[in-house]
Formats: structure tokens, sequence, C-alpha cells
């Protein structure tokens, strides 16, 4: 369970789920807090090599260097899966499975701001070691909500990058399955505002 306030929360997504496939862990931190109408969140990462090849919205993010956050705000079965590339570049749909996710208005995309320090443009691959941070302010409205004040929801971050020299998969709440697999919401953790 996690509890988020008006104050800066940190927390560490660390979960090495499939550690005989995927075993590189890069150090990855996340500072939460809301402000009400809106969620905040600063992704801290250092891994070994960084990737940015997508040059849009809607483009396959999860190859390059990304942050994720899914997120089950009501109890109606949809989930949100919300990924960003380390140079801003978002990802962000609706669905009640893996399958027949929907994308989100283009209004909801231009009303979430990004904060990447490598900038926002492709650059390709570095094979180097890579400190960068990604800040995201995204309206309540985003998820069709007026407020997060009170809201007991459900949800779980990552931190992935399929097309990486080494790929791996870290996750916030622990997953248990076979195999590499995000959209799980039965794995999501408890998310309370207060």
């Amino acid at each position: 369970m996690l509890q988020i306030s008006r104050e800066a929360r940190n927390e560490r997504i660390a979960c090495l789920n499939w550690p005989e496939a995927f075993p590189y862990r890069p150090e990855v931190s996340l500072d939460i807090f809301h402000s009400s109408d809106a969620l905040h969140l600063h992704f801290r990462v250092r891994e070994q090599a960084v990737r940015a090849v997508c040059a849009a919205d809607r483009e396959p993010v999860w190859k390059d260097s990304c942050v994720e956050f899914f997120f089950a705000p009501r109890e109606d079965g949809l989930y949100y899966n919300l990924e960003c590339s380390c140079t801003g570049k978002l990802y962000l749909c609706i669905g009640e499975g893996r399958h027949d996710r929907e994308f989100l208005p283009e209004t909801a995309y231009a009303g979430i701001s990004r904060h990447p320090s490598l900038g926002t443009e492709p650059f390709g691959l570095l094979e180097r070691p890579t400190a960068w941070e990604l800040g995201l302010d995204i309206p309540a409205s985003t998820f069709g909500l007026d407020t997060f004040d009170g809201l007991q929801a459900r949800g779980n971050f990552y931190k992935c990058g399929d097309a990486l020299p080494v790929p791996h998969f870290l996750s916030w709440a622990p997953i248990s399955t076979p195999s590499p697999d995000f959209h799980r919401p039965e794995f999501f953790d408890k998310l309370i505002f207060v």
C-alpha cells in the first residue's frame, strides 16, 4: 500500500520479478505527491545505457528507456497505462486488459506537463552509464476524476527498456507471472490519496 499525500514521498522501483531471464536492475526512485487536482511524479533513473528513438507520442516508448504508471482509479475493471520515454514521449491508453486498449484523446496528452532532464529530442542509443530524471504533472481529469482527495485506487509503477542492450523489467509492487507482463491489474497495489 502507498499513501499519497501533498508532501512528496520517495519510493523505489526495484522488484526484480524475473531474475533468471532479466537480472539487470537499474537504480530507479520515484517522488510522488498530489495537489488535489493533479498527481506529481518525479522519476530518477541511473542505468548502464540509455535509449531514445521515439520521436512522438503514441510510439512504442517501452522499447526506449521508459518509466510507467498503470492506474485503476475505480472498481470498474478499467485501468490506464501511462508510459513515458526518457525524452517525455507518452503512450497513454485505457482498457480492461492487454488487448483492446484505446488511446486517450490528444487533449489528455497535451494536458500532461513533462519535464525530461535529457531534453525532448530523440538521440538514439548511448551505451554509457547515464543518470536522468523525468517529472510528470498529471491532471485528475486525465483519469476522469475531479480530484484525488480521498481517492482509494490501485496501481503499479515500472521501469523497462525492451530494446536496450540489456533489457530489464522492474516494478514497484511485485508481479507473479512466468515472464514479464505489466498488464496484470491483479498485482496492482493499493494507492490511498490523503
